[in-house]
């Protein structure tokens, strides 16, 4: 599919067609991340946690719980 970008105010806007809104599920109050890697745009639905900070929380709520015992069974 090939788009063109459309004059909004000072800046430019990026027109997503309905079907593809409504086969990732977005609608105009779906936070989005854009990334790119230099040649190409990327545009995906925000995760609410990203999973390296679920990780991060997930570990420190194990080394506060076990993290004696853990410490011993490494010894």
């Amino acid at each position: 599919m090939i788009k063109k970008l459309s004059k909004h105010g000072n800046s430019l806007a990026l027109v997503i067609d309905r079907s593809i809104l409504d086969l990732l599920d977005i609608d105009e109050k779906t936070p989005l991340d854009i990334s790119t890697d230099g040649r190409a745009l990327v545009v995906v639905p925000a995760q609410k946690k990203p999973r390296k900070a679920q990780f991060d929380e997930a570990l420190a709520k194990c080394n506060a719980r076990y993290g004696k015992a853990l410490k011993r069974l490494a010894e």
